[in-house]
């Protein structure tokens, strides 16, 4: 079993923001193979499908970005999973917009959500797939950028990140995380 948990916060008034990546990307995944996110449990969006013969779940946590780990920890006590088989995805500051980095572990870089996690969870070790956003301009807050609509210019590369994003979850399908991550990490 495969778990993949897309980071943002709920309602109409997040959709489109930086910080809601996770979310377009999973959406993104589910919609170009049909799937639909309609299960609700787990203080979560939810499905279940499979993929040559092994069950694959994509989650959007519904408990806002900062307690993203009170959705997944539940769902993976509930199904028995091992934590080397979720892939976290979600934004990074430290990346530009357009480009994508694979990880097989890490701290949580001043991220909340990874933070919850990681307390929820009791370990670093969970598969990452961080997603650039870009860091604030000039005066505006970090909040208000994570929180913030992508810009009109960020949209291509923004659209092309969500794409690469996508084939390297389908990748990991089929494949080891680190040959995943050796495609995916030079692009």
């Amino acid at each position: 079993m495969k778990c993949i948990v897309g980071l943002g916060n709920p309602g109409r008034k997040y959709e489109q923001t930086r910080h809601n990546i996770g979310f377009m990307i999973v959406d993104q995944l589910a919609e170009k193979n049909g799937w639909t996110l309609t299960q609700k449990k787990f203080n979560g969006l939810f499905t279940m499908e499979r993929v040559d013969g092994e069950k694959v779940v994509l989650l959007k946590p519904q408990t806002y970005m900062n307690l993203s780990g009170e959705s997944l920890r539940p769902l993976m006590e509930y199904y028995d999973m091992d934590v080397e088989d979720v892939l976290v995805v979600y934004d990074d500051l430290d990346l530009p917009p357009g480009k994508i980095r694979l990880r097989q572990k890490g701290g949580h870089g001043g991220h909340n959500g990874i933070r919850n996690i990681i307390d929820q969870l009791g370990t670093k070790e969970f598969k990452r797939l961080r997603v650039g956003v870009g860091r604030p301009n000039g005066s505006q807050t970090v909040i208000d950028h994570v929180l913030g609509d992508f810009y009109k210019e960020e949209w291509e590369a923004v659209e092309e990140s969500i794409e690469q994003s996508v084939q390297a979850c389908e990748a990991w399908f089929n494949q080891p995380f680190n040959e995943v991550m050796n495609d995916y990490n030079v692009k």
